[in-house]
């Protein structure tokens, strides 16, 4: 039933993920292009980059949580403002300066925390949405482990070492 289970929601991640990355831009947004010698269009460099889209939180103890920071720079000649960033579920907990603009060049922060509740592997995604409708997807991926219900047992013998 557990392997059942996580297939199911393995599936939905999936689909979720998929849905996320079809959305295109409304109707009104500008792109502009230029064509090569070879007819190979040019797609200008994205406004918001990312110094690292992805983050491996590698191990991490269960019921200890973890966050990292993000830092995105706004490579327009614009100022642009982050309008939502959202997880992909409750587990994972997004912090970014909702009201500040960045100015062309600037950088700004984002900070995502994770709750290592849950044991086993995981991976969870983060959609940034800025100037109007584009968007960028931040991954943290890792592994809970489970943490011993109880503390160690005494080591009796420790104190004939002593002596």
């Amino acid at each position: 039933m557990k392997k059942i289970f996580t297939v199911l929601l393995a599936t939905c991640m999936v689909a979720a993920l998929h849905a996320q990355q079809l959305t295109t831009a409304p109707a009104t947004a500008k792109i502009a292009t230029e064509v090569k010698t070879d007819a190979t269009p040019v797609v200008p460099e994205s406004i918001l980059t990312l110094k690292e889209a992805e983050f491996d939180f590698g191990k991490v103890p269960q019921g200890k949580p973890v966050t990292h920071v993000f830092e995105v720079t706004n490579k327009s000649n614009e100022v642009l403002k982050i309008a939502n960033v959202q997880a992909s579920c409750g587990c994972t907990t997004p912090e970014w300066e909702k009201d500040k603009a960045i100015a062309p060049g600037e950088s700004t922060k984002i900070t995502v925390g994770f709750n290592a509740a849950a044991e086993g592997p995981f991976t969870k995604f983060i959609t940034v949405t800025y100037n109007g409708a584009q968007t960028k997807q931040i991954t943290i991926k890792g592994e809970v482990w489970k943490t011993p219900g109880t503390s160690a047992p005494e080591n009796k013998g420790l104190n004939d070492l002593k002596n």
